[in-house]
């Protein structure tokens, strides 16, 4: 039995997945621990997943949700300089707590977050086997890619090149505190000079939550990178929507992740877009709404209004997703050969959505300045075009095959057993 600790940052769509793969691994037969601060325990929904709370007094700037919060709604640069402070924070913070919580919890490896370089750092230092997880889009840099969180279309030439050079640097600058915290940390530990998250990466093994088609094309990944799709828990249960839904008229699912749920506007727009198409609406606020804020959007074009929905039910159904491009959700998507119309908002969104319509499983619109007619228009499209089908087809099958959650612990287990990068993976 191996003990294994993940180190993630707190947002519940990474626990979400990273859970996942720790229900699969205490499946084998081995312990898994969440480390974090205490507030975050309430996103362990599997009771046979351990938590352990660190930096119970570290946290000066306040509790965990006002920094979801902030993380949602940032505002203009003075909010985002706030919250790319938090993130620092919690990565020293992390660095800091880290050692003597694996010392007293006796963890043999790590399962680290790509977007939380703490766990890299402190694994690295204490010479703890540890493999790195990408659950949203990979971090790994190459000159012809833009970064995750750019909005950029693919192209090879020298000026796109360029582009995503130059859009790099404005990254890097821009996140200049965070990467002063990691460089600080990596001299504290006597590690080699690092300012990155794409440099707190495992040597054993990386595995991500894409597939290879979907991303765009690669050349440069190390040979231990591995494209598992979405890790998610066994269907052990066949959920049902339980909504009359006429079969006869067309079914549009919207959802704007567990932190944009509140984005009331929005939803009115994508409300009339779906009256105007005669199409049946289901939305999910993640409980981002108020009752009022519900019931006025059945007044304008929304069939059903709840907190939250069976997602992967809804998009079986659905004849159309529209959604903010969160990973998890358009890896659903794909499962279920659900076109997408993405409207990207922040962290590394802009970078799916351009991969959406790259792969041609949909398209994507943008959140400030699209109106209901424009949504319209394009929902029709996706849904009425046969690319968008033939697309969807292709990279689902894809997903299908990808190996998934079982994938995923198979090549961790492999990493830190043999202490050697995984290239192929030995049948178990």
């Amino acid at each position: 039995m191996t003990h294994y600790a993940i180190v993630a940052p707190a947002y519940p769509s990474h626990f979400a997945a990273l859970q996942a793969l720790a229900g699969e691994l205490i499946d084998r037969g081995h312990r898994v621990t969440f480390i974090h601060q205490a507030e975050a325990r309430d996103w362990i929904t599997d009771a046979r997943v351990g938590f352990h709370a660190v930096g119970l007094q570290a946290r000066a700037r306040g509790s965990l949700r006002q920094t979801l919060k902030l993380a949602a709604n940032p505002g203009g640069p003075l909010g985002l300089r706030r919250l790319i402070d938090d993130l620092a924070q919690t990565t020293q913070m992390l660095c800091e707590a880290l050692p003597a919580a694996l010392a007293t919890l006796q963890v043999d490896a790590l399962i680290c977050d790509q977007m939380e370089a703490a766990g890299g750092l402190v694994a690295e230092a204490l010479q703890i086997p540890f493999v790195s997880v990408a659950c949203a889009l990979p971090v790994n840099r190459e000159p012809g890619v833009p970064l995750p969180v750019m909005p950029m279309a693919y192209d090879t030439g020298d000026a796109a090149r360029k582009m995503y050079q130059g859009s790099a640097r404005v990254y890097d600058w821009m996140m200049g505190r965070h990467g002063r915290v990691v460089l600080e940390q990596a001299r504290k530990f006597g590690l080699p000079d690092r300012q990155g998250l794409h440099e707190c990466l495992s040597p054993l093994a990386q595995i991500s939550q894409t597939v290879r088609s979907f991303e765009f094309p690669r050349e440069a990944l190390p040979a231990h990178f591995h494209h598992v799709g979405p890790l998610r828990p066994p269907a052990s249960v066949e959920v049902e929507l339980q909504y009359d839904i006429d079969p006869d008229r067309p079914m549009v699912f919207a959802s704007l992740g567990t932190l944009q749920g509140h984005r009331y506007a929005l939803f009115e727009r994508i409300a009339w877009a779906c009256e105007k198409l005669g199409a049946q609406l289901l939305v999910a606020h993640c409980g981002g709404l108020s009752d009022v804020q519900s019931l006025n959007l059945q007044a304008q074009g929304a069939s059903w209004v709840t907190d939250f929905a069976p997602q992967r039910a809804a998009l079986a159904r659905a004849n159309a997703v529209v959604t903010h491009a969160g990973l998890n959700t358009v890896m659903d998507a794909l499962v279920a050969r659900t076109p997408m119309l993405a409207i990207p908002i922040a962290f590394d969104q802009p970078g799916v959505a351009s991969r959406v319509v790259h792969a041609g499983v949909g398209m994507k619109v943008s959140p400030r300045f699209t109106a209901a007619l424009g949504i319209a228009e394009r929902l029709e499209m996706i849904t009425g075009e046969s690319r968008f089908a033939q697309n969807l087809e292709r990279l689902g099958a894809e997903v299908d095959g990808a190996g998934g959650t079982r994938l995923a612990a198979a090549i961790t287990e492999q990493a830190i057993a043999t202490r050697r990068p995984v290239v192929d993976v030995e049948s178990s």
